[in-house]
């Protein structure tokens, strides 16, 4: 089978000949830069101090290039937007070195010029004139965002002001779009997954509005968890804006990509935490939920594309939920949370939602153990989730900084000898 072949049939729930393996098609599934330098070089595909293009800004993702695709056995690949989630353009390489040493490059937006403290900001669309809105502390590793809420007087929301950062995609980056999935399609077999975003109505990660220079309405994520309770109309309002919108860019993807990609990221809003929901089932099924029926209806309705949605955590309450809201597939498979066993998702529900993840625990086993350690618990994943097909393996999460690289060979070798089907 073709890589996208592969694919397709995980995702239609047959057996393919392999079990299909991601590694960098979304922003939740990829690999941190300093880990992906490391890798490079140890496969081989570069010399040592070979600098690796940090795509990702906000969660310091390394590029995980076509190279590198091949040498792993990977099947997808990303259709991603052109800009930071700091607002400036993913372009205009220039040079700079993390905190650990490694060398990397970063976008042109990029403020690469410490703090008194010895810390780097971001600023929203790379404009220093104005104040950062995101923090890397000295020798971290990723950036927190900086909450600038301004005063909150209820008789003022507006919900338009939390859907400021949402627009309708220029004609200029959807041809650019257009142009790398043409290049995809014609010179990979690899099955493209869309992220244009939009549509992860509530995401903590977007709420602060780090690529706006004066965020307004409800921007401190204390606030806004609170405001579902406290501010439901409101919240609707806005994921009513942010729908339509989403909705909009969706139908004009679509009509210039069309059936060249297979995959639509939908929506990273995290509903579980480690013991638990993140919040009421309640909440999601009023606040949330028809928003998802409503991306996930047109999806079906007019394009053969599966949609995925990415949520950490106990998310076992929400199953039946995100099935009926018309989701294809789940990731990250939190294997680790309460409830999460892979025995119990594959048995209750495996005939009727796709597993994209799962595949290795990337908070202890991935980082700490043995590869052995992590060769068994990949052999045991796949064993699991890839019965009858359904499954497309990835580490839960994103591989992170400091993960030590044989663990990460042992991986994706398990993955190629274990994955096979009879």
């Amino acid at each position: 089978m073709t890589s996208r072949e592969r694919v397709q049939a995980a995702l239609n729930h047959e057996a393919p000949d392999r079990v299909p393996v991601d590694l960098g098609a979304t922003s939740v599934t990829g690999m941190h830069v300093a880990a992906v330098v490391k890798l490079r070089e140890a496969l081989g595909l570069d010399p040592p101090g070979t600098p690796v293009k940090v795509i990702d800004p906000y969660q310091m993702l390394g590029e995980i290039g076509l190279d590198l695709v091949e040498a792993l056995g990977v099947d997808t690949v990303p259709l991603m937007r052109t800009k930071s989630k700091f607002g400036y353009p993913l372009d205009d390489w220039k040079p700079w070195t993390l905190f650990d040493g490694t060398p990397v490059l970063v976008p042109g937006g990029f403020n690469t010029e410490p703090e008194p403290s010895g810390d780097i900001v971001q600023y929203p669309g790379g404009d220093a004139s104005v104040s950062p809105s995101g923090r890397m502390p000295k020798r971290g590793l990723y950036f927190d965002a900086i909450i600038r809420q301004e005063p909150i007087i209820n008789e003022r929301l507006d919900p338009r002001d939390n859907c400021e950062e949402f627009v309708v995609m220029s004609d200029e980056e959807l041809a650019q779009l257009v142009q790398r999935a043409e290049r995809l399609h014609a010179q990979t077999d690899k099955a493209i997954v869309v992220g244009i975003g939009g549509t992860g109505f509530g995401d903590i990660a977007h709420v602060p509005g780090v690529a706006l220079k004066r965020p307004r309405g409800i921007r401190d994520m204390q606030e806004w968890y609170t405001s579902l309770i406290t501010r439901p109309d409101y919240v609707s309002a806005v994921f009513e804006r942010q729908c339509e919108i989403g909705l909009e860019n969706i139908r004009r993807v679509y009509r210039a990509v069309g059936e060249r990609a297979q995959v639509l990221f939908v929506t990273g809003t995290d509903f579980g935490a480690q013991s638990g929901p993140f919040i009421a089932p309640d909440v999601y099924r009023r606040l949330f939920k028809p928003f998802h029926k409503r991306i996930n209806d047109w999806v079906h309705a007019n394009t053969s594309w599966k949609t995925l949605i990415h949520t950490c955590g106990a998310v076992v309450p929400f199953m039946e939920d995100f099935i009926e809201a018309g989701f294809d597939i789940l990731n990250p498979v939190q294997c680790s949370a309460a409830g999460m066993t892979p025995e119990t998702l594959k048995k209750r529900f495996g005939i009727r939602i796709a597993f994209w993840g799962g595949g290795v625990d990337t908070q202890r086993t991935l980082p700490f153990a043995t590869p052995a350690d992590v060769r068994a618990e990949v052999r045991n994943r796949l064993r699991i989730f890839g019965r009858g097909g359904g499954y497309v393996f990835n580490a839960i999460h994103n591989i992170q900084a400091a993960t030590p690289i044989e663990n990460v060979r042992a991986l994706f070798d398990a993955a190629r000898e274990y994955g096979a089907y009879p």
